[in-house]
This record gives C-alpha cells, structure tokens and sequence, in this order.
C-alpha cells in the first residue's frame, strides 16, 4: 500500500492493523499518514518517545449505538450508528454525520482520522471526530427521515455539547437532517444550544457560505497551487468535477466564477460532458430541487453528452476536481489524466483517490491538493459558524466567503512551507499531513499523558 514505511513507523502500522480489522478504509488513511512522518521523528524524537503516533492513531471515544425506527407502513426497522470521539488535543470533537448503506466503523474512522488533520490544518480550536449511521435517506418520505433521526438523537445527544462534540452533515444528511436533529436535541435537553450543530438554516443559526463552503474551499486551494506553477492561473482552464451534489456543484460554480469551464460532471449512473461549459442553472435544478439523475442534464440540453456507466477521467482536462466519494480516482484513471495533459488534482472529497493514483500524480510532476487541505473550507466555515453562534452574531456572505478565502489561502501556504521546510517543496500531500500532525502532536505532549 503505497510508499514503504520508516522503520520506527512500521511496527506502528501492523499494531494499527492488528487493533482494528477488518477496517481497510481506516488502514488506508493512516498508513497515508505514517508514509510522510519519517522526516518528523528525525526532527522531533521526543515524539516517538511519547507514543504520541500511536496515541492519534487511537480514537479517544468511540460510541455504538442501534436506532430503531418506524416507517410510513408502520414496519420496525434496526439500523446501526457510530459517533467517533477521534481528537480533542486542540479542541471539541468536529466532523460530520454520514448517512449511507455503506457506513461501518472503519469508514467513520477513516473519516474522523482524516477530520483530526484537517481541522489542525484550519488553525481553528477543533478537534476532530465523525459520525453516521448505515440508514438510507434515498426513497424515505421526510415522515421516515424525521422518526429515524430523532430516535438516533435519544441515544446520541448524551455525548454532545457545543464544548464537547459538534455534529454537522456530510453525504445524505443535508439542512433538512440537521433540522430534525437539532430540533430534537433541543426538546431533549431544553436548551437553545445553538452551536452544537451545524450546517444549520440560516433562520435558526446558520451560516451564510456553509452550503458553498467546501467546493469554495477546494477551487481556492487549486488556484493557489496554480499560482505555484510556470503554467499558471485558473483562467481559461478545462476542469472535470466528478459528483452532482453539494461539493461538486459550487465548486463547479466558484470555478467558472474564476474563469474557468467546468465541462463534465458526474453521478453514480454515469456522466456528462458539456464542451460549452456545465450549465449551473440546470445542474441545480436537477440535483437540489427534483433530485433527478444526471442523465436528465441532456435531456434538457441536446448538444450535452451523457455516457452511462464509465470513468469520468477518460475526458480530457487541465484541472480534475474528484468530489463524489472515498477511493474514486484508481491508479489507471490518474494514468489517463496524465496522458492526457492534467496539470493540476484537487479533492473535494475525502480520499477520492487511490494511494496508486496520488502516487502517479507525483511522479508526473502533477499538483495535487490532498482532501485534508483542499477540501478544509466545510470545517471551516463549520467553525466560523460556532463563532457566529457564541457570539449571538450573524455575518454576510461576503463576509463570511472572504474569511473562507483567508483561510484556504493560510492552509496552501501552510502546506506548501512544511514541506519545502522538510526537503519536498510542492509535495501537499507531506506538508499537509506533518503541518496537521504537528500541530495536534504538539497539544497532546503539552497537555501529559491523557
């Protein structure tokens, strides 16, 4: 799996995989993290000392729970949830509830592993965690979705607190989830503890640019990988986005917004490939307002082409923003980018791409921005909206958009001067996953053996 590991790291990786198997989702993203700390321990031995890899690498809490539920026929149905206490070395638990048949305990670890770096990434106090259930949103009237989360919300909202751990959505848990939650949440404890979720409405605590954050995020972070390069600039760009639904729509959006042409997008049935640039009206439509499948995007627009159950790397591009979900991006897709002249991978989602494809990329000299860098802006603005919550405040958007901008241009910066400072200038995989791990590692040793 990837880059051989430093000998003083290899015997903490097959304890990781003795501890929790079964999890190959969980291995995976450590073993991407232990590849790039071998330089760190040169630097820091008292690191090694202290355990203080080993001690990450064991989530804090980790929470199991059942929620039945009742459907519209009146049939009982069991599902299983998770909430992973991951880190909380640089401040309350912070990451998302994932709502999808594929959730198990080694996805959410994966997850809130991934959370713990990102949110050090954001110099916001965050600590990391995730959670989720293996409930299926899709063809549920809001009656279901409405029983479901509020009976996982008797169990759950025991290990909340806006000082403690702080929920926000991820796939299939949108405004709608967050309401249901937090409303129950709210009659349970009888408080208004505004900031113990987020990625609410705005009419109750919401912030302005959470919808748009993460895509946001991900284009700014691409555009300043690009002011890197000979090459560059965002402008004029052919971009891919795979995915049609939060994430890849505004990333679509801020990168047309940029002068860039989005030409291709992508659900699980298939894609299409728009060479007059995706039509951002009709994508919304489509997806947020009559949950359609892609294919109806040309059905609408006949010059449009929609290719059932391919890759969506095969089309040639500039830029390639994978957005959809977790290992979607194989070691032959990056083969393909390559060849055909992709300068420039920026994860909106989290690990989209294989160890062999990020692998491929950097030998071919292509920037790539990992999911714990360039797809911070969510966690951020997340953040941003715990503040605005604290502090009984509300912000614009253009306000709280340039606040994002700031801070996804201070991730690059940080990710890009960790590792020049470690001898691998451009390598955003090295310098996001030391920059993170240093910041908590550092919190961790301050605060003793806990």
């Amino acid at each position: 799996m990837g880059i051989r590991l430093d000998e003083k790291l290899e015997p903490i990786y097959r304890e990781v995989l003795s501890r929790n198997p079964g999890e190959s989702e969980f291995h995976q993203a450590v073993h991407e993290v232990l590849e790039t700390l071998g330089p760190v321990l040169v630097k820091h031995p008292e690191f090694a000392d202290r355990k203080l890899i080993q001690r990450i690498c064991e989530p804090e809490r980790q929470i199991i729970f059942r929620v039945p539920w009742r459907d519209d026929k009146g049939e009982i149905h069991i599902n299983r949830a998770f909430r992973v206490e991951f880190n909380s070395a640089l401040g309350p638990y912070k990451g998302g509830m994932r709502f999808h048949p594929s959730v198990y305990l080694g996805i959410i670890k994966f997850l809130g592993f991934e959370q713990i770096f990102k949110n050090a990434l954001t110099g916001l106090p965050i600590g990391g965690g995730k959670g989720g259930s293996d409930f299926d949103p899709k063809g549920k009237s809001n009656e279901e979705i409405e029983r479901f989360c509020q009976s996982l919300m008797l169990e759950l909202y025991r290990h909340l607190g806006e000082h403690t751990d702080v929920p926000a959505g991820d796939i299939g848990v949108g405004a709608r989830e967050i309401g249901y939650l937090f409303g129950q949440y709210k009659r349970i404890t009888n408080r208004y503890e505004s900031g113990v979720f987020t990625g609410k409405g705005l009419a109750w605590g919401g912030s302005r640019a959470r919808t748009e954050a993460t895509g946001y995020g991900t284009v700014f972070f691409m555009r300043e990988m690009l002011k890197m390069r000979k090459n560059g600039g965002i402008e004029g760009k052919r971009v891919v986005v795979s995915g049609a639904g939060n994430v890849a729509i505004y990333a679509i959006e801020k990168a047309h917004e940029l002068g860039a042409k989005v030409i291709a997008c992508s659900d699980s049935g298939g894609f299409v490939v728009d060479e007059q640039g995706i039509n951002l009206e009709t994508l919304k439509q489509i997806k947020e307002v009559e949950r359609r499948r892609i294919s109806a995007y040309a059905d609408i627009h006949k010059h449009a082409r929609y290719i059932e159950g391919s890759s969506i790397w095969t089309v040639p591009c500039d830029i390639a923003l994978p957005c959809a979900t977790q290992n979607e991006l194989t070691g032959k897709d990056a083969s393909i980018l390559i060849k055909n002249g992709c300068i420039a991978v920026a994860e909106g989602a989290n690990m989209p791409t294989t160890p062999e494809g990020a692998q491929l990329f950097q030998e071919a000299g292509v920037a790539f921005g990992p999911g714990k860098a360039a797809n911070a802006g969510g966690v951020s603005t997340s953040a941003l909206e715990m503040q605005q919550n604290a502090s009984r405040d509300s912000w614009s958007f253009e306000y709280t958009e340039k606040r994002l901008e700031e801070i996804m241009v201070d991730i690059h910066r940080t990710c890009y001067e960790t590792a020049a400072e470690f001898g691998a200038e451009g390598n955003y995989i090295l310098g996001a996953n030391i920059a993170g791990f240093i910041r908590v590692a550092k919190a961790m040793d301050a605060m003793g053996l806990i």
